[in-house]
C-alpha cells in the first residue's frame, strides 16, 4: 500500500506485522504515542517497517509473575501504529511517534527469521476503530472531568485544563487513557473496553480506585 496509505477498514491493514511488545504501554485509535528506540532488533524493526507500510503493533506482554521467561508470552489484544515521526540521534537511537490506527486481536504468532516478533492479526473485532469520534456523544463527559480533577488534585498533577475542556469527547478519553499512570493491567483493561462510553466508564472506575488508596478529599466542584 506504500507509505501514504491510508487505513480506512480492517481489510487496508496487513494481515502480518512486527510486534513491539511494551509492559505499561497503551497506543489507542488516533492517539499519539513518543518512543525512544535503542535496541537492536527493534532498530531493525523500525527500518524493514519504513521500507514496507510503516506500521508496527504494540502489544503487551502478560504481566510478569515472577517467571520472566526468555520470550514472554502477549496478551490477545494489541494496536497497530503508523510511524508519522521520526529523528535519529547521534548515539544510534530512533525517536518515533507512532499514531494509532486500530485495535487487532492476536491469531497467531509466527517462526521468523527476524529478531524481533511478527504475529498474524485481526482487525474485524474492532471495526469502529476505524470510525473517527464513534460514540462520542453517549461519553458522561462531566463525570470523566471530576474524576480527573480529583486525581490531578490528589497527585499534584499539573493539567492543561484549556486543552481539556476543547478536546472532543474521544480526543479527551484516548489521551487521558495513554497518559495516566497506571498498571499494565489497568491499561489493557482501557485498551479492550469495546466503545469509548466503556473505556470512559472504565477510566473513571479505575481512577476512582486509584483515589481510594491514595485517601484524599475528592473535590466535588467543576471549575
Amino acid at each position: 500500500m506504500g507509505m501514504n496509505a491510508v487505513y480506512e477498514g480492517a481489510g487496508d491493514c496487513p494481515e502480518v506485522i512486527p510486534l513491539f511488545p511494551l509492559g505499561g504501554a497503551l497506543l489507542l485509535p488516533r492517539g499519539q504515542m513518543p518512543l525512544n528506540v535503542f535496541e537492536p532488533r527493534y532498530l531493525a524493526m523500525i527500518d524493514d517497517a519504513l521500507k514496507a507500510e510503516r506500521v508496527i503493533g504494540m502489544i503487551q506482554p502478560e504481566p510478569d509473575d515472577g517467571r520472566q521467561p526468555e520470550i514472554p508470552p502477549l496478551l490477545k489484544v494489541g494496536c497497530l501504529g503508523r510511524i508519522t515521526q521520526l529523528a535519529e540521534t547521534g548515539d544510534g537511537r530512533y525517536i518515533i511517534t507512532l499514531t494509532g490506527i486500530s485495535r487487532f486481536r492476536l491469531l497467531e504468532e509466527l517462526s521468523v527469521t527476524t529478531a524481533y516478533r511478527q504475529a498474524r492479526v485481526d482487525y474485524e473485532p474492532f471495526a469502529t476503530d476505524f470510525v473517527a469520534r464513534a460514540g462520542e456523544e453517549r461519553v458522561d463527559r462531566k463525570g470523566l472531568l471530576k474524576a480527573l480533577r480529583d486525581f490531578a488534585r490528589v497527585n499534584d498533577l499539573k493539567i492543561d485544563w484549556k486543552g481539556v475542556n476543547e478536546a472532543p469527547n474521544e480526543a479527551l478519553v484516548n489521551a487521558l487513557s495513554m497518559m495516566c499512570p497506571f498498571g499494565p493491567r489497568e491499561k489493557q483493561a482501557l485498551l479492550e473496553a469495546a466503545t469509548l462510553k466503556d473505556r470512559a466508564e472504565v477510566l473513571v472506575a479505575i481512577t476512582e480506585i486509584e483515589l481510594a488508596r491514595g485517601g484524599g478529599d475528592p473535590d466535588t466542584t467543576l471549575q
